[in-house]
């Protein structure tokens, strides 16, 4: 530790010294101010100075004035600490002498006042100068002793007492730098763990913001101590610090205490894994003893919804790219189907014969268009990555949608009613957009009662999260089709290709959205949910 200061240079002695030395030498200056004030006051009425007062005078002012310099220098020159904090030591030592010689010598009892001046730069100091400044008060003090027994003949049985003082000296310096030492070296180690710690912080804090699962910290009591920006989305709460597990997640609270008091008395709980519901999506559960004094338990919230659809992701990744090349294929031999049936057609209704054309006509179109608009979702697969996202007012962009909507699909007015209770922003591709909002609606509008506000249209905004939910009044979707709502080619609309939601969800996908059928009304009920677009 030692080594640690010597030769140091301002920028690598702590700060903390530098505070040290500069109370030490206010102290300093109101010692001396004391002194100088006494003695002017009482001129030789107490001991100090009783042996000479124009030279205990004298030597106040001078140790003042010097002080004073001592304190600017500190101010103004931040740098080699060791020379100052001698020269301050140095100039104890000499006016404390003199001022000791001008009250009588060693009996005036001003000796005492360099254990104050070693113990503290024994503080600071390294522990070769703390034995050095220690060295040096012992010398003034046996020579002021000295000077008494050789000039004035003072008794050489007066040695004992400056001899005691300078042991006291050595012992106070040593003891003191020991210490001093300790108390460094642990704020030493103070410094790094707390670095060490705020940097495990920082990263622990990136890290949790930066997982796709939820994070949880409970106390005994099950309430949330800690929780993570994920949990939140997924549980649709903003504020969830302080929040009863059992308000988030009802049916999970039971589970969690079960978990808890089979684990009761049996050491740290082991892992354990639960699957819930909440807010139409399905999620499991991890719970984990932190094995902590304040018994926390850590909870992970895992969307399996989210990994269902990447596992079916992968799997229609090849179907996906077979489908593109037949779609190719067979729209030659359509627009030949097609042009055929023109012909057929041009023969015109010629008697019953003509007739009968009229009709295989009216069934080639139709199977015709049907196979065309297959074509068309098929093909809008292999499109999906084409992605030109821009930034979209949802409140006003929704209202010329709807219009033109109701206007396309002869939808009466009111019957499509728009709820957008605050301004909302998204980056969406416009076409996109369009394209997965115009498949929603056209099922609600089929599956609806057909009264007045039978189909809504509902944006909130909770947590930086938009979520555009169609909302209809009709029997919804049964449980046992739900699985199969986002496949490809199912469908119960026997004119529907099977395609409409599949596409709908992977345009969404495209745009960093996602698409979820929620049961939580009678009617049917599909949210889109993406990111706000705060800033352009």
């Amino acid at each position: 530790m030692s080594g640690l200061q010597d030769g140091l240079t301002s920028d690598r002695v702590p700060d903390s010294f530098w505070v040290s030395l500069r109370y030490f030498n206010v102290y300093r200056i109101a010692v001396v101010a004391v002194f100088l004030g006494t003695a002017l006051f009482y001129h030789d009425e107490l001991p100090i100075g009783e042996h000479s007062l124009p030279l205990f005078l004298y030597a106040c002012g001078a140790y003042l004035l010097v002080a004073c310099v001592f304190q600017a220098a500190m101010f103004l020159l931040r740098e080699r600490f060791n020379l100052q904090l001698s020269l301050h030591v140095c100039a104890d030592i000499l006016a404390i002498t003199v001022l000791m010689y001008a009250s009588g010598g060693m009996k005036s009892g001003l000796g005492v006042m360099l254990l104050i001046s070693l113990t503290g730069a024994a503080l600071v100091a390294p522990r070769r100068l703390t034995y050095l400044y220690a060295a040096l008060a012992a010398i003034a003090a046996l020579l002021e002793q000295g000077y008494w027994v050789l000039v004035f003949d003072s008794p050489t049985s007066n040695f004992l007492q400056p001899g005691l003082l300078s042991i006291g000296y050595f012992a106070t310096a040593g003891i003191t730098s020991q210490l001093a030492q300790r108390v460094v070296a642990n704020e030493t180690l103070a410094r790094q763990r707390g670095r060490a710690l705020r940097s495990q912080q920082r990263v622990n804090q990136l890290v949790l913001a930066d997982m796709q699962d939820g994070v949880l910290v409970l106390d005994q009591a099950g309430r949330v101590a800690q929780a993570n920006p994920q949990v939140a989305r997924l549980l649709g709460i903003e504020r969830l610090v302080g929040a009863a597990f059992g308000e988030l997640l009802a049916d999970a609270a039971g589970l969690w205490a079960a978990w808890r008091r089979d684990a009761s008395g049996s050491g740290p709980a082991g892992p354990a894994a639960f699957d819930v519901s909440a807010r139409g999506r399905d999620l499991r559960l991890r719970f984990i003893d932190a094995g902590t004094e304040e018994e926390f338990t850590v909870v992970f919230v895992e969307d399996m919804t989210r990994l269902r659809e990447q596992a079916q992701q992968l799997k229609l990744a090849a179907l996906g790219r077979l489908t593109a090349n037949i779609a190719h294929e067979i729209r030659n031999p359509l627009s030949a189907i097609s042009h055929a049936a023109e012909l057929l057609g041009e023969e015109g209704p010629g008697g019953g014969e003509g007739g009968g054309n009229v009709r295989l006509t009216r069934i080639i179109r139709d199977n015709t268009l049907r196979l065309d608009r297959l074509v068309s979702d098929v093909l809008q697969l292999n499109r999906r990555d084409r992605v030109e996202a821009e930034r979209i007012h949802l409140n006003s962009w929704l209202k010329g949608f709807l219009d033109e909507f109701a206007r396309n699909e002869s939808v009466a007015p009111g019957r499509i009613v728009l709820e957008a209770p605050r301004d909302a922003w998204v980056r969406f591709d416009r076409g996109h957009l369009q394209q997965v909002l115009w498949n929603l609606l056209r099922n609600a509008v089929r599956h609806s009662t057909g009264a007045a506000g039978a189909v809504r249209v509902v944006v909130t905004v909770l947590a930086n999260q938009v979520e555009l939910g169609v909302i209809d009044d009709g029997e919804g979707v049964s449980r046992e089709n739900q699985g199969q709502l986002f496949e490809p080619f199912f469908t119960t609309y026997s004119a529907g290709t099977g395609l409409g939601l599949y596409l709908a969800r992977e345009l969404c996908a495209a745009n960093g959205a996602a698409l979820d059928y929620v049961d939580d009304l009678p009617g049917a009920h599909f949210r889109i949910v993406c990111e706000e677009a705060v800033t352009a």
